[in-house]
């Protein structure tokens, strides 16, 4: 009740600033004028787990119908260059949050193993601010709904993050069937892949680790999880559609282990490999878990003033045999395309024309300072955002948002500037024209060696501004065979 109170109040007394803040968002651009001060926009992002940029329909692709993916493209914006800073969970995670490069904090590797001592402090930094944070601030009620994965201990939960509700689990993986109900028959429908890297070992053993919370109490849970994480969206919405909201879905969908109900996979019937089969049945039922919260905002009266951004946290595991990230090299937990460039789009119907698309480089970096921008949220001066607020840019504005984009994953780092990428580590270097090779299939470094140094003098400064990892990587497969030349995995 503190926080809905919190809510209503702040939101009057918000609303010049947001009416402010619409002005100087749409300095400078034509094709915007507003005399309305309409309530400030309400915020959802809607995150997947390992979604691959061939896993929807945005791309082309079409082995999978994402109807509903599709339709936050077709209400608003496709993102043919949407990235994310890192191709592993946690770190990507955290750069989202905090729109920083987490590398400035010391957030390089995951956060795991689950069971970690209250000392070693593995998660967000305190004194990083989040987006919750920042709109908790200026009187925005603020949810939470699934995968954390930004610390397990005292001090990093994300109530003690700037989000006054939480539904979902800490750690960086959970099974979709709770094994301690008998989830209303839907264990008997449960369909899994068999595959080795397909599911996760050990998943009943350590139970205790990945439960489920509402806030910090323990719960059980009936349903498949992710019609679960929909229901609870569609919940926190309802409750607070009266207020400005700030709404953060994390999926763990579809994220190992691979597994989904008969329903779903019965769809697939068509795809022979079952591992791919249940893979597309659990990316259909995040499609459905989508277009079920957007259906709520349509309901609502809420769509045209709240922005949806919709991504994935890096791209999909290609080592479980379920996924493609084509036309994209590699995948998750490789800093190739693969592993970085993700399905993203966002829709903002008061504002941003549908069936826009949009070719530069954006970031999940982006998604805070244009939150804030648009929500009155002051932005800290000290430390310095990476991101940049996007809506000039998608109102007329012509440059990129960025000069470049930085990744690095302990010895393993690259750059992007224009159409040029450039990957390398201690034993190789890969340059690429995306403009011409989009699947990094041809390394250019020997014929622009002129290119290859000053992309790694960009990095080298953009280095000076970063800080060792807080923590060691964990549970490195070993090196992998890439063009003859071996690459260190660091998780």
């Amino acid at each position: 009740m503190l926080a809905l109170g919190g809510a209503l109040r702040m939101g009057s007394i918000y609303r010049g600033v947001w009416a402010a803040c619409l002005t100087a968002v749409a300095c400078g651009c034509g094709d915007f004028v507003s005399e309305d001060p309409s309530p400030r926009p309400n915020f959802v992002i809607l995150l997947a787990d390992d979604l691959g940029y061939c896993g929807t329909e945005l791309y082309g692709c079409d082995e999978i119908p994402t109807p509903n993916i599709r339709r936050i493209a077709e209400n608003g914006v496709t993102f043919t260059d949407g990235y994310v800073t890192a191709g592993t969970c946690s770190p990507s995670r955290a750069g989202l949050l905090t729109g920083r490069y987490q590398q400035r904090f010391g957030f390089e590797f995951n956060t795991g193993p689950a069971r970690v001592t209250f000392e070693e402090r593995r998660g967000l930094p305190k004194g990083e601010r989040t987006i919750a944070d920042i709109l908790d601030g200026v009187g925005y009620a603020t949810g939470m709904v699934g995968k954390w994965h930004q610390g397990n201990t005292e001090g990093f939960h994300p109530t003690e993050r700037g989000f006054n509700e939480f539904f979902g689990f800490l750690p960086g993986a959970r099974a979709y069937f709770d094994k301690s109900t008998d989830n209303g028959g839907a264990i008997s429908r449960r369909v899994a892949s068999d595959h080795p890297q397909a599911r996760l070992q050990n998943i009943e053993r350590i139970s205790d680790l990945n439960a489920l919370y509402r806030g910090r109490e323990r719960v059980s849970e009936q349903e498949y999880l992710t019609d679960a994480f929909a229901r609870e969206a569609i919940s926190f919405i309802e409750r607070h559609k009266d207020d400005s909201f700030f709404l953060y879905v994390a999926f763990n969908a579809p994220h190992t282990p691979i597994e989904a109900t008969e329903e779903y996979v019965e769809r697939f019937s068509h795809i022979a490999d079952p591992h791919r089969r249940i893979y597309a049945a659990m990316v259909s039922s995040l499609d459905d878990a989508v277009g079920r919260i957007l259906d709520k905002l349509e309901h609502a009266g809420l769509a045209e003033d709240t922005v949806v951004f919709f991504l994935s946290d890096n791209g999909c595991a290609v080592y479980t045999e379920a996924c493609t990230n084509d036309p994209l090299r590699l995948g998750k937990l490789f800093l190739f395309e693969g592993g970085t460039r993700v399905p993203f789009a966002m829709q903002y119907p008061r504002l941003v024309g549908g069936g826009r698309i949009y070719r530069h480089p954006v970031s999940s970096l982006d998604i805070l300072p244009t939150f804030a921008a648009l929500g009155g949220g002051p932005l800290p001066a000290d430390p310095e955002m990476d991101g940049s607020n996007l809506m000039p840019f998608l109102l007329g504005e012509e440059s990129p948002p960025h000069e470049a984009l930085f990744w690095r994953n302990g010895e393993n780092k690259a750059i992007r500037q224009g159409n040029w990428k450039l990957f390398w580590n201690q034993r190789h270097i890969w340059l690429f024209d995306l403009s011409e090779d989009i699947g990094e299939v041809t390394n250019m470094a020997g014929e622009h060696p002129e290119k290859v140094e000053e992309l790694q003098g960009l990095h080298r400064d953009w280095e000076t501004g970063t800080e060792d990892p807080a923590w060691p990587a964990r549970q490195a497969p070993g090196p992998v065979e890439v063009d003859g030349i071996l690459v260190d995995i660091n998780i």
